[in-house]
Protein backbone atom coordinates (compact mmCIF):
# COMPACT_ATOMS: atom_id res chain seq x y z
CA UNK A 1 0.00 0.00 0.00
CA UNK A 2 1.72 3.67 -0.79
CA UNK A 3 1.36 5.19 2.76
CA UNK A 4 4.25 7.80 3.01
CA UNK A 5 5.55 8.59 -0.38
CA UNK A 6 2.59 11.07 -0.38
CA UNK A 7 3.20 14.73 -0.27
CA UNK A 8 3.97 16.47 2.43
CA UNK A 9 0.31 18.42 3.04
CA UNK A 10 -1.25 14.77 3.13
CA UNK A 11 1.51 13.58 5.62
CA UNK A 12 0.22 16.24 7.77
CA UNK A 13 -2.86 15.72 7.39
CA UNK A 14 -2.23 11.81 8.63
CA UNK A 15 -0.56 12.98 11.56
CA UNK A 16 -3.68 14.85 12.10
CA UNK A 17 -5.85 11.90 11.27
CA UNK A 18 -3.86 9.24 13.46
CA UNK A 19 -4.15 11.94 16.74
CA UNK A 20 -7.84 11.69 16.15
CA UNK A 21 -8.61 8.41 15.41
CA UNK A 22 -6.36 7.37 18.73
CA UNK A 23 -7.63 10.39 21.06
CA UNK A 24 -11.25 9.56 20.27
CA UNK A 25 -11.06 5.68 20.78
CA UNK A 26 -12.06 5.35 17.31
CA UNK A 27 -15.44 6.99 17.55
CA UNK A 28 -15.46 10.19 15.44
CA UNK A 29 -19.00 12.10 15.44
CA UNK A 30 -18.31 14.96 12.76
CA UNK A 31 -21.66 17.08 11.90
CA UNK A 32 -23.40 15.41 9.63
CA UNK A 33 -22.16 16.52 5.88
CA UNK A 34 -24.85 18.08 3.54
CA UNK A 35 -23.62 16.70 0.44
CA UNK A 36 -24.92 17.80 -3.17
CA UNK A 37 -24.72 14.61 -5.14
CA UNK A 38 -23.87 14.04 -8.71
CA UNK A 39 -26.74 13.18 -11.15
CA UNK A 40 -27.73 9.45 -11.96
CA UNK A 41 -26.22 8.49 -15.02
CA UNK A 42 -28.00 5.63 -17.22
CA UNK A 43 -25.83 3.05 -17.41
CA UNK A 44 -25.44 1.10 -20.86
CA UNK A 45 -23.15 -1.32 -21.43
CA UNK A 46 -20.35 -0.08 -18.91
CA UNK A 47 -20.69 0.65 -15.36
CA UNK A 48 -21.61 4.43 -14.36
CA UNK A 49 -19.00 5.98 -12.97
CA UNK A 50 -18.87 9.36 -11.65
CA UNK A 51 -15.69 11.23 -11.10
CA UNK A 52 -15.57 13.96 -8.19
CA UNK A 53 -11.99 15.28 -8.20
CA UNK A 54 -9.61 16.06 -11.09
CA UNK A 55 -8.07 13.89 -12.05
CA UNK A 56 -3.92 14.51 -12.42
CA UNK A 57 -3.33 13.05 -16.26
CA UNK A 58 -0.02 11.88 -15.54
CA UNK A 59 -0.73 9.98 -12.58
CA UNK A 60 -3.13 6.68 -12.00
CA UNK A 61 -4.67 4.99 -9.37
CA UNK A 62 -0.72 2.59 -9.31
CA UNK A 63 1.53 5.19 -8.69
CA UNK A 64 2.81 6.14 -4.78
CA UNK A 65 1.53 9.47 -5.02
CA UNK A 66 -2.08 9.03 -5.53
CA UNK A 67 -4.77 7.80 -2.77
CA UNK A 68 -7.49 6.06 -4.95
CA UNK A 69 -10.77 5.18 -2.89
CA UNK A 70 -13.92 3.21 -5.32
CA UNK A 71 -17.21 2.76 -3.83
CA UNK A 72 -19.63 0.30 -5.37
CA UNK A 73 -23.09 1.05 -4.64
CA UNK A 74 -26.49 -1.88 -3.99
CA UNK A 75 -28.65 -1.73 -6.14
CA UNK A 76 -30.27 0.94 -3.91
CA UNK A 77 -28.09 3.57 -6.19
CA UNK A 78 -26.44 6.47 -4.94
CA UNK A 79 -28.53 9.03 -3.76
CA UNK A 80 -31.19 6.90 -1.95
CA UNK A 81 -31.21 8.75 0.98
CA UNK A 82 -29.97 6.01 3.19
CA UNK A 83 -27.59 2.96 3.19
CA UNK A 84 -25.36 3.65 0.33
CA UNK A 85 -25.20 7.74 0.51
CA UNK A 86 -24.55 7.85 4.16
CA UNK A 87 -21.21 5.47 2.75
CA UNK A 88 -20.71 7.51 0.39
CA UNK A 89 -20.71 10.70 2.60
CA UNK A 90 -17.25 8.60 4.63
CA UNK A 91 -15.48 8.51 1.00
CA UNK A 92 -16.49 11.88 0.24
CA UNK A 93 -15.01 13.01 3.72
CA UNK A 94 -12.02 10.84 2.60
CA UNK A 95 -11.74 13.44 -0.04
CA UNK A 96 -11.52 16.17 1.70
CA UNK A 97 -9.56 15.76 4.87
CA UNK A 98 -7.63 12.53 3.28
CA UNK A 99 -6.53 14.44 -0.34
CA UNK A 100 -8.06 10.74 -1.43
CA UNK A 101 -9.37 10.39 -5.73
CA UNK A 102 -12.67 8.80 -5.07
CA UNK A 103 -15.13 7.50 -7.86
CA UNK A 104 -18.41 5.34 -7.22
CA UNK A 105 -19.81 2.70 -9.53
CA UNK A 106 -23.90 2.30 -9.36
CA UNK A 107 -25.43 -1.11 -9.32
CA UNK A 108 -28.18 -1.83 -11.07
CA UNK A 109 -28.78 -5.61 -10.22
CA UNK A 110 -26.95 -7.72 -8.70
CA UNK A 111 -25.46 -9.52 -11.42
CA UNK A 112 -23.10 -6.85 -11.60
CA UNK A 113 -21.57 -6.64 -8.30
CA UNK A 114 -18.00 -8.72 -9.30
CA UNK A 115 -17.63 -6.52 -12.77
CA UNK A 116 -17.74 -3.07 -10.66
CA UNK A 117 -15.61 -4.32 -7.87
CA UNK A 118 -12.86 -5.41 -10.33
CA UNK A 119 -13.88 -2.12 -12.20
CA UNK A 120 -11.54 -0.44 -9.44
CA UNK A 121 -8.96 -3.67 -8.53
CA UNK A 122 -8.48 -3.72 -12.22
CA UNK A 123 -7.01 0.09 -11.78
CA UNK A 124 -5.13 -0.47 -8.74
CA UNK A 125 -6.99 1.54 -6.14
CA UNK A 126 -6.23 1.10 -2.86
CA UNK A 127 -8.93 0.69 -1.27
CA UNK A 128 -12.93 -0.45 -2.58
CA UNK A 129 -15.66 -0.05 -0.37
CA UNK A 130 -18.90 -2.32 -1.10
CA UNK A 131 -21.87 -1.82 0.44
CA UNK A 132 -24.70 -4.10 1.54
CA UNK A 133 -24.69 -7.40 2.71
CA UNK A 134 -25.78 -8.54 -1.09
CA UNK A 135 -21.88 -7.54 -1.75
CA UNK A 136 -20.32 -10.16 0.60
CA UNK A 137 -19.43 -12.85 -1.54
CA UNK A 138 -18.16 -10.78 -4.85
CA UNK A 139 -16.03 -8.31 -1.89
CA UNK A 140 -14.37 -11.75 -0.88
CA UNK A 141 -14.32 -13.17 -4.05
CA UNK A 142 -12.27 -10.39 -5.55
CA UNK A 143 -10.16 -9.21 -2.40
CA UNK A 144 -8.33 -12.74 -2.38
CA UNK A 145 -7.31 -11.77 -5.91
CA UNK A 146 -6.30 -8.64 -5.23
CA UNK A 147 -4.39 -8.83 -1.52
CA UNK A 148 -2.66 -5.08 -1.66
CA UNK A 149 -6.05 -3.77 -1.99
CA UNK A 150 -8.26 -3.40 1.38
CA UNK A 151 -11.50 -3.99 0.78
CA UNK A 152 -14.50 -2.26 3.33
CA UNK A 153 -17.55 -4.34 3.13
CA UNK A 154 -20.15 -2.49 4.39
CA UNK A 155 -22.82 -4.80 6.88
CA UNK A 156 -21.16 -7.63 5.83
CA UNK A 157 -20.25 -9.65 8.52
CA UNK A 158 -16.73 -11.31 8.15
CA UNK A 159 -16.80 -15.23 9.47
CA UNK A 160 -13.87 -15.39 8.38
CA UNK A 161 -10.88 -13.03 8.68
CA UNK A 162 -8.76 -12.08 5.73
CA UNK A 163 -6.15 -9.42 5.72
CA UNK A 164 -7.29 -6.89 3.79
CA UNK A 165 -10.96 -6.95 4.11
CA UNK A 166 -12.57 -5.15 7.14
CA UNK A 167 -16.76 -5.82 7.67
CA UNK A 168 -18.05 -2.83 8.98
CA UNK A 169 -20.92 -3.87 10.82
CA UNK A 170 -23.20 -2.56 13.33
CA UNK A 171 -25.59 -3.74 16.43
CA UNK A 172 -28.48 -2.98 14.30
CA UNK A 173 -30.59 -4.92 16.73
CA UNK A 174 -29.41 -2.29 19.45
CA UNK A 175 -30.23 0.85 16.94
CA UNK A 176 -33.48 -1.00 16.73
CA UNK A 177 -34.48 -1.34 20.20
CA UNK A 178 -33.78 2.22 20.82
CA UNK A 179 -36.18 3.11 17.85
CA UNK A 180 -39.04 0.32 19.34
CA UNK A 181 -38.53 1.81 23.27
CA UNK A 182 -39.54 5.55 21.65
CA UNK A 183 -41.90 4.56 19.64
CA UNK A 184 -43.57 2.72 22.38
CA UNK A 185 -43.35 5.33 24.84
CA UNK A 186 -44.99 7.59 22.36
CA UNK A 187 -47.74 5.49 21.22
CA UNK A 188 -51.20 6.21 22.28
CA UNK A 189 -53.05 3.65 21.13
CA UNK A 190 -50.94 0.63 21.66
CA UNK A 191 -50.57 -0.59 18.25
CA UNK A 192 -47.40 0.67 16.12
CA UNK A 193 -46.06 -0.67 13.27
CA UNK A 194 -42.78 -1.70 10.82
CA UNK A 195 -42.38 -1.50 6.25
CA UNK A 196 -39.41 -3.16 5.89
CA UNK A 197 -36.89 -4.66 3.52
CA UNK A 198 -36.23 -8.27 2.64
CA UNK A 199 -36.24 -10.87 5.60
CA UNK A 200 -33.33 -12.35 3.39
CA UNK A 201 -31.05 -9.52 4.98
CA UNK A 202 -29.30 -10.11 8.07
CA UNK A 203 -29.13 -6.49 9.35
CA UNK A 204 -33.03 -6.06 8.42
CA UNK A 205 -33.83 -8.97 10.23
CA UNK A 206 -32.02 -7.22 13.20
CA UNK A 207 -33.40 -3.99 12.92
CA UNK A 208 -36.46 -5.73 13.40
CA UNK A 209 -36.08 -8.27 16.04
CA UNK A 210 -34.15 -5.12 18.18
CA UNK A 211 -37.74 -2.75 17.08
CA UNK A 212 -39.89 -5.10 18.53
CA UNK A 213 -38.05 -6.15 21.77
CA UNK A 214 -37.38 -2.14 22.74
CA UNK A 215 -41.16 -1.77 22.42
CA UNK A 216 -42.08 -5.08 24.21
CA UNK A 217 -39.78 -3.71 26.94
CA UNK A 218 -41.80 -0.81 27.66
CA UNK A 219 -44.92 -1.93 26.82
CA UNK A 220 -45.15 -5.79 27.32
CA UNK A 221 -49.00 -5.65 25.80
CA UNK A 222 -48.13 -3.58 23.09
CA UNK A 223 -49.35 -4.52 19.36
CA UNK A 224 -47.10 -4.78 16.55
CA UNK A 225 -47.05 -5.48 13.43
CA UNK A 226 -44.03 -5.61 10.83
CA UNK A 227 -44.00 -6.49 7.38
CA UNK A 228 -40.84 -7.53 5.05
CA UNK A 229 -40.89 -7.02 1.54
CA UNK A 230 -41.54 -10.22 -0.07
CA UNK A 231 -38.70 -10.50 -2.32
CA UNK A 232 -34.95 -10.83 -2.56
CA UNK A 233 -32.32 -7.76 -1.97
CA UNK A 234 -32.21 -7.17 -5.89
CA UNK A 235 -35.32 -5.61 -5.30
CA UNK A 236 -36.42 -5.13 -2.17
CA UNK A 237 -35.39 -2.19 -1.12
CA UNK A 238 -36.13 0.10 -4.18
CA UNK A 239 -39.80 -0.71 -4.60
CA UNK A 240 -41.36 2.91 -3.74
CA UNK A 241 -44.99 1.49 -4.87
CA UNK A 242 -44.95 -1.57 -2.67
CA UNK A 243 -43.64 0.50 0.30
CA UNK A 244 -46.57 2.73 -0.24
CA UNK A 245 -49.30 0.61 -0.78
CA UNK A 246 -48.23 -1.47 2.16
CA UNK A 247 -47.78 1.75 4.60
CA UNK A 248 -51.40 2.15 3.43
CA UNK A 249 -52.84 -1.20 4.30
CA UNK A 250 -51.44 -0.79 7.10
CA UNK A 251 -52.78 2.22 8.71
CA UNK A 252 -56.05 1.37 7.56
CA UNK A 253 -56.57 -2.25 8.67
CA UNK A 254 -54.43 -1.69 12.03
CA UNK A 255 -54.17 1.86 12.77
CA UNK A 256 -50.57 2.32 14.22
CA UNK A 257 -49.71 5.34 15.71
CA UNK A 258 -46.41 5.06 14.83
CA UNK A 259 -44.39 3.28 11.97
CA UNK A 260 -40.58 2.35 11.19
CA UNK A 261 -39.69 2.59 8.00
CA UNK A 262 -36.31 0.52 7.29
CA UNK A 263 -35.59 -0.83 3.93
CA UNK A 264 -33.32 2.10 1.42
CA UNK A 265 -36.34 3.95 -0.95
CA UNK A 266 -38.77 1.48 0.31
CA UNK A 267 -38.73 2.45 3.70
CA UNK A 268 -38.72 6.16 2.82
CA UNK A 269 -41.67 5.62 0.58
CA UNK A 270 -43.78 4.06 3.83
CA UNK A 271 -42.05 7.37 5.65
CA UNK A 272 -43.60 9.70 3.36
CA UNK A 273 -46.90 7.56 2.71
CA UNK A 274 -47.13 7.91 6.87
CA UNK A 275 -46.77 11.77 6.32
CA UNK A 276 -48.94 12.85 3.67
CA UNK A 277 -52.37 10.14 4.69
CA UNK A 278 -52.37 10.17 8.73
CA UNK A 279 -52.01 11.62 12.03
CA UNK A 280 -49.23 8.89 12.77
CA UNK A 281 -45.50 8.94 13.80
CA UNK A 282 -42.72 8.17 12.08
CA UNK A 283 -39.06 6.83 12.39
CA UNK A 284 -36.14 6.56 9.99
CA UNK A 285 -33.65 4.58 9.61
CA UNK A 286 -29.73 4.14 8.86
CA UNK A 287 -29.10 7.88 8.55
CA UNK A 288 -30.68 11.06 10.03
CA UNK A 289 -33.52 10.91 7.65
CA UNK A 290 -34.74 13.95 8.63
CA UNK A 291 -31.59 15.77 6.36
CA UNK A 292 -32.51 12.79 3.25
CA UNK A 293 -36.39 12.67 3.35
CA UNK A 294 -38.06 16.20 3.81
CA UNK A 295 -41.59 15.03 2.97
CA UNK A 296 -41.37 13.14 6.27
CA UNK A 297 -40.86 15.83 8.03
CA UNK A 298 -44.40 16.15 9.27
CA UNK A 299 -44.53 12.24 10.91
CA UNK A 300 -40.97 11.97 11.40
CA UNK A 301 -39.79 11.93 14.87
CA UNK A 302 -36.59 10.78 14.82
CA UNK A 303 -33.75 7.99 12.85
CA UNK A 304 -32.19 4.49 14.03
CA UNK A 305 -29.07 5.96 12.57
CA UNK A 306 -26.08 3.68 11.83
CA UNK A 307 -22.81 6.19 12.17
CA UNK A 308 -22.03 4.36 8.42
CA UNK A 309 -19.95 7.97 7.01
CA UNK A 310 -18.24 7.90 10.38
CA UNK A 311 -16.73 3.69 9.96
CA UNK A 312 -16.29 4.19 6.47
CA UNK A 313 -14.43 7.09 6.81
CA UNK A 314 -12.17 5.73 10.18
CA UNK A 315 -11.43 2.90 7.66
CA UNK A 316 -9.81 4.57 4.54
CA UNK A 317 -7.70 6.47 7.29
CA UNK A 318 -6.78 3.50 8.99
CA UNK A 319 -5.64 1.86 5.49
CA UNK A 320 -3.77 5.45 4.23
CA UNK A 321 -1.93 5.01 7.75
CA UNK A 322 -1.24 1.51 6.91
CA UNK A 323 -2.72 0.00 9.88
CA UNK A 324 -6.09 -0.96 8.50
CA UNK A 325 -7.56 -3.70 10.58
CA UNK A 326 -9.11 -6.81 9.05
CA UNK A 327 -12.12 -8.83 10.42
CA UNK A 328 -14.97 -7.38 11.79
CA UNK A 329 -14.85 -3.34 12.95
CA UNK A 330 -18.20 -2.34 14.99
CA UNK A 331 -19.44 1.64 13.80
CA UNK A 332 -21.62 3.26 15.99
CA UNK A 333 -25.57 3.37 16.59
CA UNK A 334 -27.48 5.80 17.78
CA UNK A 335 -30.87 7.88 17.06
CA UNK A 336 -30.64 11.15 15.43
CA UNK A 337 -32.22 14.14 16.37
CA UNK A 338 -35.64 14.95 17.57
CA UNK A 339 -35.63 18.14 15.31
CA UNK A 340 -39.18 19.57 15.58
CA UNK A 341 -40.64 17.56 17.48
CA UNK A 342 -37.29 17.91 20.56
CA UNK A 343 -39.67 20.37 22.83
CA UNK A 344 -42.01 18.27 22.67
CA UNK A 345 -40.21 15.22 23.62
CA UNK A 346 -40.31 15.54 27.64
CA UNK A 347 -36.20 15.88 29.57
CA UNK A 348 -37.08 13.03 31.29
CA UNK A 349 -37.45 11.05 28.27
CA UNK A 350 -34.38 12.29 26.49
CA UNK A 351 -32.38 11.54 29.30
CA UNK A 352 -34.17 7.57 29.65
CA UNK A 353 -33.31 7.07 25.81
CA UNK A 354 -29.47 8.41 26.70
CA UNK A 355 -29.09 6.24 29.37
CA UNK A 356 -30.65 3.02 27.04
CA UNK A 357 -28.12 3.85 24.55
CA UNK A 358 -25.16 3.29 26.90
CA UNK A 359 -26.74 0.53 28.69
CA UNK A 360 -27.53 -1.57 25.31
CA UNK A 361 -23.97 -0.89 23.93
CA UNK A 362 -22.84 -2.27 27.53
CA UNK A 363 -24.86 -5.08 27.03
CA UNK A 364 -26.46 -4.41 30.38
CA UNK A 365 -29.93 -4.56 28.80
CA UNK A 366 -30.25 -7.84 26.33
CA UNK A 367 -32.38 -6.98 22.96
CA UNK A 368 -33.63 -10.64 22.64
CA UNK A 369 -36.98 -9.34 23.95
CA UNK A 370 -36.59 -10.66 27.56
CA UNK A 371 -36.25 -7.58 28.91
CA UNK A 372 -39.11 -5.55 30.44
CA UNK A 373 -38.47 -1.82 32.10
CA UNK A 374 -40.05 -1.61 35.60
CA UNK A 375 -40.74 2.11 34.37
CA UNK A 376 -40.56 4.03 31.32
CA UNK A 377 -41.64 8.25 30.66
CA UNK A 378 -44.06 8.45 28.58
CA UNK A 379 -44.15 10.92 25.50
CA UNK A 380 -47.47 12.72 24.48
CA UNK A 381 -46.88 14.68 20.99
CA UNK A 382 -48.77 15.96 18.31
CA UNK A 383 -48.57 16.36 15.00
Amino acid sequence: MKKFTLESKRFSLLILISLALVACGLELTPPSPTVALPTQTEVVAEPTIIPTATAVEELTCADEAKFCVGLVTDVGLIDDKSFNQSAWEGVLRAETDLLADVQFVQTRTSAEYEQNILYFAEQDYDVIVTVGFGLSESTIVTASKYPNIDFIGVDQFQGTEYDNVAGLIFPNDKAGFLAGALAAMVSQNGRIGAVLGTADVPPVVAFKEGYEAGAYAVNPDIEIVSIYHPGGADVAFTDVAWGSSTTLLLLDERNPDVIFGAGGTTGNAALITVAENSDAFCIGVDTDQWLTVPDAHSCLITSAVKEIADGVFELVAWSLLDEFPSGNYVGGVALAPFHDFGESIPADAQAFLIDLKADLLNDVVPTDGSYVFPSAPSVNIQR
